[in-house]
């Protein structure tokens, strides 16, 4: 049985990466069942991990004398969340608008704030204040610490200028406008070298399964 999985993730990955030649059967079939198995695993996940703990533990509490309510709110999500299903009716489907009005301003109030702390105010404090310009420590390609911190220093305030198109980029304002360009496209290639490497570390690991696979069966 152990080859014979094996042998089943081997195919599906050879059809995947059929897709390189061209679009295909093969292909479609493999991600057709990736898309169906992970929908169909979250959905059993969620159940088992969120509404029966909700159910079982929160909304209802067995006792000595048998199940009672206890934290009765709890029905107000799960109204909501069996009225999103009313979405599959052509007369009804108007009614899942509302749980999703609810749901999209309630991750939005949770969302934005994090976001703002996370992507706005913590870069904000790493180029403002974890600075502490020391010349004497070596740092990345030997070249002192404090000389990185001035250059990102350098690089954040031409960025900023760069966008700020009330003033004319000519002169030295241009020039500084100019610095920020290549400062954006370093951290863009960065970003983007990341994400390649990402992806060949998964090719790599594919191939790697395709090799103990043919081990698997040839053994």
């Amino acid at each position: 049985m152990e080859t014979a999985w094996l042998t089943l993730g081997a195919l599906l990955t050879i059809f995947t990466f059929s897709f390189l030649y061209k679009d295909n059967v093969l292909y479609k079939i493999a991600e057709h069942l990736v898309v169906g198995i992970s929908a169909g695993y979250f959905v059993v996940l969620l159940i088992k991990t969120n509404l029966w703990p909700i159910m079982s533990q929160r909304l209802f509490v067995k006792g000595d004398e048998g199940w009672a309510l206890d934290q009765w709110w709890y029905f107000i999500p799960l109204i909501l969340g069996m009225l999103m299903w009313t979405r599959f009716s052509k007369k009804w489907s108007w009614v899942s608008r509302y749980p999703l009005a609810f749901y999209i301003g309630i991750a939005s109030g949770l969302t934005i704030p994090l976001e703002l702390k996370n992507r706005v105010v913590e870069q904000i404090s790493a180029s403002i204040l974890k600075f502490k310009f020391d010349f004497s420590a070596t740092g990345f390609l030997m070249v002192p610490q404090g000389a990185w911190d001035t250059f990102v220093i350098i690089g954040v305030m031409c960025c900023l200028i760069y966008f700020f198109f009330s003033k004319e980029h000519k002169g030295w304002f241009g020039g500084s406008a100019k610095i920020g360009i290549y400062t954006l496209m370093i951290a863009f290639g960065a970003s983007f070298g990341y994400t390649v490497m990402a992806r060949i570390s998964l090719f790599i690991q594919r191939i790697q399964y395709l090799r103990d696979w043919i081990t698997a069966i040839t053994s």
